[in-house]
């Protein structure tokens, strides 16, 4: 049994288990100078909801910076855990706030904390932020976090439609044939019938001929003769160019994250540029 207090609140790991606070609130709506006068009368920033979540978390995931800002300044733990397992990282990168995100990171937020859940790059995916899912890359969010629901932060990108974030997470060596339950990027881009994501995934070195679980093909998601449909179609009877299976090539040797670092490289600048996708 936990242990309690007399009011019949339990301890949890950080602070106690309680209702939501006068922090929490004033943190989750943005109300900086409250929160400030809260915690110069001796309001703990660490308190945890019965669902574990605390004040960071809830400033996060509104996006309310000045907020974040205060509470990191006050002690409050980055890497906090709700009870779904999320960090405020998760949260902020789910309300889309870069401001946020980079406020945490700055206070040695973990980028790929050991999670179960979706972990801060899925979120971003899923919020369809470009620029957050950039700076996560950047700072070294792992590409192929494995998520049992949502399979990796490309998985994620797709399903949502994202294609922004798609492109950043494809440029940055995200692997386009990672499956979930054997089903790919390209199958999720076949179910959402978008031609554009189609065209950028096969680009990438998307397999055409992959088959799920239900031993299917991206194509066998499209109904006849619909654009996607054809866009299948052209694919299967044109092979890739040239200068797309060499781009293709080039990123499965290199091992390289990113066009940028392939510059490093003894590889002519004028093939970098060649390979570059637009």
């Amino acid at each position: 049994m936990e242990p309690g207090t007399a009011d019949g609140r339990f301890l949890g790991d950080v602070g106690f288990w309680v209702e939501r606070t006068a922090v929490h609130e004033a943190a989750q709506q943005g109300e900086a100078l409250r929160l400030q006068q809260l915690i110069e009368s001796g309001a703990c920033v660490n308190q945890v909801t019965v669902d574990s979540i605390t004040p960071l978390h809830a400033a996060s995931l509104q996006g309310q910076a000045q907020c974040v800002q205060l509470l990191l300044a006050a002690g409050a733990q980055v890497d906090a855990r709700n009870i779904d397992g999320s960090t405020p990282l998760c949260d902020a990168c789910a309300s889309g706030s870069i401001e946020c995100v980079k406020l945490l990171l700055s206070h040695g937020a973990k980028v790929n904390p050991p999670l179960y859940t979706a972990s801060p790059l899925h979120e971003a995916c899923m919020s369809g932020n470009s620029e957050c899912v950039r700076l996560l890359i950047d700072v070294g969010a792992n590409l192929e976090a494995h998520d049992c629901h949502f399979g990796t932060p490309l998985h994620v990108a797709c399903a949502r439609e994202h294609l922004d974030c798609v492109k950043v997470l494809l440029k940055a060596g995200a692997n386009v044939n990672a499956a979930k339950l054997h089903e790919t990027a390209l199958h999720h881009a076949a179910k959402v019938k978008n031609v554009d994501l189609i065209e950028m995934l096969i680009e990438f070195g998307g397999n055409i001929y992959a088959r799920d679980n239900r031993g299917k093909k991206p194509s066998d998601y499209t109904w006849s003769s619909s654009p996607p449909a054809k866009c299948f179609e052209h694919y299967e009877k044109t092979p890739l160019t040239l200068s797309q299976l060499c781009r293709v090539s080039l990123r499965k040797a290199t091992g390289v994250r990113g066009l940028d670092k392939i510059a490093r490289l003894d590889i002519p600048s004028r093939l970098i540029d060649y390979l570059s996708y637009n």
